[in-house]
């Protein structure tokens, strides 16, 4: 049994974890860290818990939680990990970090985009990316960092990254369009995501600025086999749950000058995914929509090529809280125990 401690189990990542881990055959929480609850009964936090999760909250204290536990999931704010993680703390225990601390391998480009200064870098390169359909082979029992890649990140890398990989686009092109509901933003309390600001509501926020941006073009920059830039866009849509992402590029040609075939293109998303337990590529002319892949751990993804224009438009739905948070959280500790990759992430999405 692997025994689990969580920081931050009271925020919405978290409470996700807890959700997904009282279905996993493998896993026992000892320790539901908020620092906002502590002593109060869980379900008080959440009453969906009730009957179900009598422990109390306590603190998020890492060194004692460190010597009762087997892995450490950090739901937290930036900064958090990055203050506390010593190398006593990663010889006893293995660090799921769901924050960004340890997702940017060049401190510098983390610290610009995020606005603080990175207080643990030594730990920055064998932190392992955990992007599951990417890195898998680098998940491994030796390992004892994880960064749990977020939820624009992971839909729009994984949306992309078969044809950036292949060179079927030319990723100079590549502009995303992001939309994301509002429990994305976390449970803390902000003016701007009261339900009078965000219901019948649609708005763009962090244009050109935004801080998933240099972790998108690292990752397809990897695929790439050179640097990338490109243009993300996120916006904030009044529904609690999802992520879609809609990517456009250019196709690069074929030698004889034709543009590549849906036929074509399908074949090389088979190629990386058709075995896949949870990316879903779906059928010709099916756009994904976030309901198909709501409470569950699956991506779901599709793509028209536009002949008059040249370009290719990909899209992507996850849920921002299971694959894009706590089921790849779970996801990567699975990997990390030897375990089946998809113990207690087996979810059938909520329809309606």
């Amino acid at each position: 049994m692997v025994k689990v401690g969580i920081i931050g189990a009271t925020g919405y990542a978290g409470g996700e974890l807890v959700r997904l881990l009282k279905n996993h055959k493998y896993a026992q929480i000892v320790w539901y860290g908020s620092r906002s609850y502590i002593d109060k009964k869980y379900h008080q936090v959440y009453q969906n818990m009730f009957r179900i999760v009598e422990d109390v909250c306590r603190d998020d204290n890492l060194e004692e939680m460190a010597d009762q536990v087997d892995v450490i999931f950090t739901a937290t704010p930036q900064g958090f990990l990055a203050g506390l993680l010593k190398e006593e703390l990663l010889s006893k225990v293995k660090i799921v970090d769901l924050s960004a601390d340890y997702r940017i391998k060049d401190v510098s480009v983390y610290e610009k985009w995020y606005g603080i200064e990175h207080k643990s870098p030594q730990f920055i390169p064998e932190a392992v990316y955990g992007l599951c359909e990417i890195n898998r082979d680098k998940v491994t029992p030796a390992t004892r960092l994880i960064a749990n890649p977020g939820c624009y990140t992971t839909c729009s890398i994984l949306t992309a990254y078969p044809l950036v990989k292949e060179g079927v686009i030319d990723v100079d092109t590549l502009i995303i369009d992001a939309k994301s509901g509002t429990s994305g933003a976390g449970r803390g309390a902000k003016v701007q995501n009261l339900f009078c600001e965000v219901n019948e509501n649609m708005k763009a926020y962090g244009v050109a600025s935004h801080r998933h941006t240099p972790e998108i073009e690292e990752q397809l920059g990897y695929a790439a086999g050179r640097g990338v830039t490109l243009s993300f866009t996120p916006h904030l849509v009044p529904m609690n749950r999802g992520i879609l992402v809609t990517e456009y590029a250019s196709l690069r040609r074929n030698p004889d000058g034709s543009l590549p075939s849906y036929e074509e293109i399908r074949a090389v998303y088979d190629r990386y995914y058709g075995k896949e337990h949870f990316v879903r590529v779906l059928d010709k002319d099916v756009c994904p929509e976030t309901k198909w892949v709501e409470g569950s751990n699956y991506v779901d993804i599709g793509f028209v090529v536009d002949e008059r224009t040249g370009r290719i438009i990909m899209m992507g739905a996850l849920d921002n809280l299971v694959k894009g948070a706590a089921g790849q959280a779970v996801q990567n500790m699975n990997l990390l125990f030897g375990l089946e990759e998809s113990e207690g992430l087996d979810l059938i999405p909520c329809f309606p």
